[in-house]
C-alpha cells in the first residue's frame, strides 16, 4: 500500500494539513472527513484510487493536522464551506472531484451547490446536506450552545497507548479498532504519561442553529454535477431513509446505492467502495 505525502495548506487565517495519494499529473479528488476523524480516514480508499485520481484528504479546521481555530471562535458547519473553497483555491484547483464521508459529505454538498462550475463529479458516503432541524429541539439546541462551559478547567484524557485509544473510539464509534487504527494513530499526540487526542475539545459543542429542511432542499437542488450517494444497510439512526431520499429527490442527477455495514463503509469495505466510484465516474 503506497504511503501518502504531507501537504500543508496556507490561509490567511490558519493552515491546514491533508495527506496525499496519486501523480500530480492525475485529475484531483478532493476528499473530506467526517466529525472528529481525519485524513487516515481514507487511508484504505485512497490508495485503490491514486491509479486514476490525484487523491488529496483535506482536515478540516480543529481536525487531524490543521489549526485549531482561535480562541473564542467557533466551529461552524457553514464556515467549513468556506474554508474547503478556500483550500481547493490555494492547492490551484480550478475544477475537481468532490468526495466525502459524513460530516465532510454534507460539507461537499454544499460546496457543490455553491460552486457548480468547479465540481466535475460528487461521490458522498453516508451523507447528503448538513443536520437538518424540524423546529422541535430548535430553542433547546440554542441554550445549551450558549450554556457555560468548563472545558478550560477539564483535564483531557491521557491513553497509556495507541491501542487503548484505538478500543475508546470503537467503544464510541462502533467500528472495529483495528479499521479504526488510521484514523486514531493520525488523531492523537505525546502527552506526558501517553497520548490524547489533538482534534479541538470545541469540536464536541452543539451547534446553536441548524439549517430547515426546506432550507437545506433548495440548497441540494443547486447540485450541478452528477452525483453518487452510498449509504449504510440497515440504515445509520440519525439517517433515517425517507428523509434522506426526500434529499435525494432535490438533486438533479443522482444514483443512490447501499451496501451492508456500518457508518465508515470506506474502511469496512474499501474494495467495494472504490468499485462503487469506478462505476460512478
Amino acid at each position: 500500500m503506497s504511503a501518502p505525502g504531507e501537504r500543508r495548506i496556507a490561509l490567511p487565517h490558519l493552515s491546514l494539513s491533508a495527506q496525499v495519494w496519486g501523480d500530480e499529473a492525475l485529475p484531483p479528488l478532493l476528499a473530506l472527513h467526517g466529525w472528529l476523524d481525519n485524513a487516515g480516514s481514507f487511508a484504505l480508499l485512497a490508495p485503490l484510487l491514486a491509479a486514476r485520481f490525484r487523491v488529496i484528504a483535506l482536515e478540516l479546521p480543529g481536525h487531524g493536522h490543521s489549526d485549531h481555530l482561535a480562541a473564542g471562535a467557533s466551529y461552524r458547519y457553514l464556515d467549513y464551506v468556506q474554508v474547503v473553497l478556500a483550500a481547493a483555491d490555494a492547492l490551484g484547483l480550478e475544477r475537481y472531484r468532490l468526495l466525502g464521508h459524513s460530516l465532510g459529505a454534507g460539507i461537499a454538498s454544499l460546496v457543490a451547490a455553491t460552486s457548480p462550475q468547479r465540481i466535475d463529479r460528487l461521490w458522498l458516503i453516508e451523507g447528503l446536506g448538513p443536520l437538518g432541524d424540524d423546529g422541535s429541539h430548535t430553542l433547546q439546541r440554542f441554550r445549551d450552545a450558549f450554556a457555560p462551559r468548563g472545558d478550560n478547567a477539564k483535564p483531557l484524557r491521557v491513553f497509556h497507548s495507541i491501542a487503548q485509544a484505538a478500543s475508546a473510539r470503537s467503544m464510541v464509534s462502533g467500528l472495529p479498532a483495528e479499521l479504526a487504527q488510521p484514523i486514531v494513530e493520525r488523531g492523537l499526540i505525546e502527552a506526558d504519561g501517553g497520548w490524547r487526542w489533538r482534534s479541538a475539545p470545541r469540536l464536541t459543542r452543539p451547534s446553536p442553529v441548524r439549517l430547515a429542511e426546506s432550507q437545506i432542499h433548495a440548497l441540494l437542488r443547486g447540485i450541478e454535477a452528477p452525483t453518487a450517494l452510498l449509504l449504510a444497510q440497515p440504515a445509520t439512526s440519525y439517517l433515517p431513509e425517507a428523509p434522506m431520499q426526500a434529499r435525494a429527490d432535490c438533486v438533479p442527477n443522482i444514483t443512490v446505492s447501499h451496501m451492508d455495514g456500518g457508518h465508515h463503509l470506506h474502511l469496512e469495505h474499501p474494495a467495494a467502495v472504490a468499485t462503487w466510484i469506478d462505476a460512478a465516474t
